[in-house]
């Protein structure tokens, strides 16, 4: 079993596809580990608010299998692909880590960049997994925080509705 981080973003509908999310991937994986919840605005264009977290979880599947999965899931809600790389959606979810790949993997590029880049991402996995070490920096996500820039972008805890 491979121990798998992945991120969830939304910000079309936000309440009802981040629920949804969970719900699909509580049914493919079981003993699913939540960070809370930010909202944050959008990065890289003009547009309504963001809300993100990271979840954990272990798999039997190959990295090509999982994102194969993650995308279905992405599709049966709505998800629009047509657009700009840098637009609104209705759900977005990324593998960040499976276990320690290090690469390119199954056409997924392991550990995702944005993992360090983007506080929407490295807080929530500070959250859950702040004494694991990043792949390929072997740096707890712990310290990446600590000295992550927190003037960048901001980020506020939100809960569902």
């Amino acid at each position: 079993m491979a121990c798998v981080f992945v991120s969830i973003g939304s910000n079309i509908d936000k309440d009802k596809n981040i629920k949804a999310c969970l719900q699909d991937l509580a049914e493919h994986f079981s003993q699913l580990q939540l960070s809370p919840i930010y909202e944050s605005e959008a990065v890289g264009f003009s547009g309504d608010n963001f809300f993100n977290l990271v979840a954990k979880f272990t798999t039997d599947l190959t990295v090509g299998q999982l994102n194969t999965t993650l995308k279905t899931i992405e599709d049966n809600h709505g998800r629009e692909r047509s657009g700009p790389k840098f637009s609104g959606r209705t759900l977005d979810i990324d593998i960040l880590t499976y276990d320690d790949l290090v690469g390119v993997v199954d056409g997924v590029c392991l550990p995702r960049d944005e993992i360090t880049k983007n506080a929407f991402v490295l807080l929530p996995m500070n959250d859950i997994a702040a004494d694991v070490l990043h792949p390929e920096l072997k740096v707890t996500y712990a310290r990446l925080w600590f000295f992550y820039d927190k003037d960048k972008q901001k980020l506020w805890q939100v809960e569902l509705k």
